[in-house]
């Protein structure tokens, strides 16, 4: 099977609702389209309104709608869920925005932490909130957050990164223990993946380190036993299955698609 296609039907998510944050390129795109191919009715956020629409054009099915948002205003956040659940329950929440920029840790200031924290974590816990509810009366909930491989492995020279993923791992699993038992919260840990993101933390490690860009390429590349970077369709099949009403039993994990670089069990 071509890694880009998907193994499941058409209808494995029918009658569901799904928001999908960061859906304007890369592994949010990957499983928006996933999702709409699988039968749910998406919902497509980030801040990138006509990278949306013209996602939201190509999709498979009918319902699926853009919201424009920015993660890191929490009100904007409270205020822009609220109108979306005036149309019903949202059943499927995906926790995906982009990471900060790299460098080493000691390089980093305090303020620095500010926006990745709101942008992630508050983000993250302001939607949980809002959608529990719903998901309750709806008799089923899925959230799924993705975060990295460095929750498990800290990466070099990502430090803030690591530190965030860390606590959203943390988060998602306590919550795993409080939440419903007809909702499950997961998170997916991508390795080296195919996307806008990957060179853009190339470039900023490049910026604060100094060493050169294939360099650091080269380096990832060597770690990942495939040999070479994830696409964001194998990322978003792993997300479809978390999150199919079958999946149920599936909870409180951190599952890496990572090639098999992570040396931990």
């Amino acid at each position: 099977m071509n890694v880009n296609e998907s193994p499941f039907s058409t209808s494995a998510m029918s009658g569901m609702r799904a928001l999908v944050c960061g859906a304007s390129k890369g592994i949010g795109k990957s499983t928006a389209e996933a999702f709409a191919a699988a039968g749910a009715e998406v919902i497509l956020c980030s801040r990138d309104e006509e990278a949306l629409n013209g996602l939201k054009d190509s999709l498979p099915g009918d319902g699926h709608s853009v919201i424009a948002l920015d993660l890191e205003n929490t009100m904007e956040v409270q205020n822009s869920i609220s109108r979306i659940l005036e149309d019903g329950p949202i059943h499927v929440l995906v926790n995906n925005s982009a990471g900060p920029p790299g460098g080493p840790l000691l390089n980093t200031e305090v303020a620095e932490f500010e926006a990745p924290f709101k942008r992630h974590l508050h983000a993250a816990h302001t939607l949980t909130k809002a959608l529990v509810p719903g998901m309750v009366e709806a008799g089923i909930g899925r959230i799924v957050n993705i975060i990295s491989t460095s929750v498990r492995e800290p990466i070099p020279n990502i430090g803030l990164s690591n530190t965030l993923r860390g606590a959203m791992a943390s988060w998602s699993k306590s919550l795993a223990r409080e939440l419903p038992e007809c909702i499950t919260i997961n998170n997916i840990l991508p390795g080296f993946t195919d996307t806008d993101r990957l060179s853009s933390l190339a470039n900023s490690i490049n910026q604060k380190t100094g060493r050169p860009v294939e360099d650091i390429h080269s380096t990832w590349l060597n770690e990942v036993p495939i040999g070479r970077l994830i696409q964001p369709t194998e990322t978003a099949n792993a997300i479809l299955f978390l999150c199919l009403p079958s999946s149920g039993g599936i909870r409180g994990i951190s599952l890496a698609v990572d090639g098999g670089r992570m040396r931990s069990i």
